[in-house]
């Protein structure tokens, strides 16, 4: 069956959202709730009459037993992890399916985020857990690749910032994620072990607290007789942490504090609290998680990690996109601008990063499948045989549209000085200058000259004819996937200067037509052909008329080609004689009617050479079809 839908599934480590998109259509995609909130803790909690329930109802619901949270890692053989995993993605699964937010298991299609820097082989195993759920058609995608996607739809990304080089900082719940996308392309930051999370926070807050607390030993045991009171805490924290950095300049008052509440029991409550003085104790606090480094210092070298990476690459990003929950922390904003300061480089932060991800893996799956589905259509266009039947319908209109000027070309600088030469007595016989208009003709033809004459033509016939029958082929196309025509088209010029130089169809198609003039025209004997019309036609014979009784009264009994070739060979007329034989009037008239004659011979030669003319339409084919595939890596990006 057809994809309807794409759903972007982001599993967080602390949060978890989830946004369907409409294949067929380019609307923004929509969050779907859960619970009836859109975001839900990452929570999964077992209920012995309720069954499996997750984010807010599995922490508040009364009678569940068991509860896991923070529970998004790489993948690995604990079967706990492993049933964690698949049971929270099956119910969620169920649930979105019951509230009838997502059509069936044949038509809708799911991608679930994970860090960027996980390998293939780590997202694919990934995946394989994930599909253990009952979800057959999912796919797992670098989130960082969703924040791109989300950024550049929802506007924030101009073209020509989407084509240079874009830095993504993911500061996520269990690490923070360093990606480069240049050209397009995404390019993973090492930055050696990532447990960077601001989850590390939360747990900093939960051990500060729990130290504080008067009834300190009785939590321990019963948090290690029921875990899930733990978990509950530990979210009490979180809810702490992010009530701080939404409101940091409350919370400077030493007097004033954000707080969590988590009760225990009706005599026991754990209730953390932070302001500034203690919130920067807990970020330079050395952490074992992150070897004795504190959080801050952790990120500050991560930061110029990646800088020293990029600097060895002599890569400056243009932008750098923030995402992830914990990107809502201002000091990460004020540590990232100062490593990548403006305005080389543009600060965005994401201003909705609990939705961004979901979002942006909704519209990285429908891309994915109108992208695929584009180059569908253009590869089609291609494989056929319609390139091929446009080019050959219009090669002789190019053949007329060269002939006249390059006709004139010849005249001009082989022709008319030669002739020229020759009334001037500079040259001893014909043969002499019929061996110096086909020197001058070769030169002028294998010369910038000629090229500019040629590519003149080629550039006004392409875009006059092959254009527009190009463009009645490709706009459908353009319109069926709601990108501009222009996406398509050469519009501005073939011109290879005037161009993308990786399309190179200029190149192709004034390249190869030049090499195939100059090869007819002097390889295939089309120019010895001209110039025996020039001197059999408009010299020889005038010659002969005058010469023609004193070599008959010398007895040379001779055929009419024998009369000829002795008369080029041999007779050098006196220079009193050539001027008036050829003065300058008679030299202009010989031009003149020299001109229908060379068109008419020189395009009977071109289109005569069907195996040249084959060749020439091959190659023009060949540059357009490697043209316009560049055109579609880079109409791809316009896709929604």
């Amino acid at each position: 069956m057809e994809i309807l839908e794409t759903v972007g599934f982001d599993l967080g480590h602390g949060e978890t959202a989830v946004a369907k998109a409409i294949v067929e259509s380019i609307e923004p995609p929509q969050m779907l709730e859960i619970n009836n909130k859109k975001n839900q803790i990452t929570a999964l909690g077992w209920h012995p009459q309720l069954g499996y329930l997750v984010g807010e109802q599995a922490l508040i619901q009364a009678g569940v037993t068991q509860l896991a949270i923070t529970f998004k890692q790489k993948p690995n053989n604990d079967p706990n992890y492993r049933q964690t995993i698949s049971t929270f993605l099956a119910t969620y699964y169920h649930l979105l399916k019951e509230s009838r937010q997502i059509e069936n298991q044949e038509t809708t299609y799911f991608y679930v985020g994970c860090p960027s820097g996980w390998s293939i082989n780590e997202r694919t195993e990934y995946q394989k857990l994930l599909q253990e759920s009952g979800i057959s058609l999912l796919n797992v995608v670098p989130e960082s690749r969703a924040a791109f996607m989300q950024a550049k739809e929802a506007g924030k990304l101009e073209y020509e910032k989407l084509l240079s080089s874009v830095l993504i900082v993911d500061i996520g719940s269990s690490t923070t994620d360093f990606t480069l996308v240049k050209s397009l392309q995404e390019i993973p930051i090492d930055f050696g072990s990532n447990t960077l999370g601001a989850s590390l926070i939360d747990k900093a807050i939960f051990a500060h607290t729990l130290a504080q607390h008067e009834q300190k030993s009785l939590l321990e045991k019963v948090f290690k007789e029921y875990p899930h009171h733990q978990a509950r805490c530990e979210l009490a924290c979180r809810k702490a942490k992010e009530d701080y950095f939404s409101n940091e300049q409350l919370y400077s008052d030493p007097q004033s504090f954000a707080r969590g509440f988590e009760s225990i029991n009706e005599q026991i409550y754990f209730i953390p609290q932070v302001n500034k003085l203690m919130m920067e104790e807990i970020l330079n606090q050395p952490l074992p998680e992150l070897g004795q480094k504190s959080w801050l210092q952790s990120f500050h070298e991560a930061l110029d990690e990646a800088k020293q990476k990029l600097d060895s690459q002599a890569i400056v990003p243009k932008l750098l996109l923030m995402t992830g929950g914990a990107s809502r922390m201002k000091f990460t904003h004020q540590l990232c601008q100062k490593t990548f300061p403006e305005p080389e480089t543009l600060l965005r932060p994401d201003p909705e990063p609990e939705r961004c991800i979901a979002l942006g893996l909704a519209r990285v799956g429908r891309w994915d499948l109108r992208a695929t589905a584009f180059k569908g259509e253009v590869n089609k266009l291609l494989e056929s045989n319609k390139l091929e039947q446009l080019i050959g319908k219009h090669i002789p209109e190019l053949i007329t549209s060269l002939t006249k000027p390059l006709v004139e070309g010849l005249i001009e600088n082989a022709v008319r000085p030669g002739v020229k030469a020759w009334q001037r007595n500079e040259i001893r016989t014909l043969a002499d200058l019929e061996t110096l208009m086909k020197q001058r003709a070769e030169q002028w033809l294998q010369g910038d000259m000629a090229q500019k004459v040629v590519n003149s033509q080629c550039i006004s016939w392409f875009n006059q004819k092959i254009q527009p029958d190009l463009a009645a082929q490709t706009d459908p196309i353009c319109r069926k996937f709601q990108i501009p025509r222009s996406s398509l088209r050469f519009e501005d010029s073939i011109e290879a200067a005037l161009v993308n130089p990786e399309l190179r169809i200029g190149d192709v198609i004034l390249g190869d037509t030049v090499a195939f003039i100059v090869n007819v025209l002097i390889g295939g004997g089309t120019l010895a052909s001209i110039i025996t019309l020039i001197l059999t036609g408009h010299l020889t014979w005038p010659i002969a008329l005058v010469y023609g009784a004193s070599v008959i009264a010398a007895g040379m009994e001779l055929n009419r080609e024998t009369v000829k070739e002795t008369i080029k060979t041999n007779v050098n007329v006196p220079s009193w004689m050539r001027s008036s034989l050829l003065n300058d009037r008679k030299i202009d008239d010989m031009s003149k009617q020299l001109k229908p004659e060379l068109e008419k011979v020189i395009q009977e030669q071109l289109t005569a050479n069907q195996e040249a003319f084959d060749k020439l339409i091959s190659k023009v084919e060949q540059g357009l079809q490697k043209a316009l595939s560049t055109k579609v890596q880079e109409a791809i990006i316009l896709i929604q």
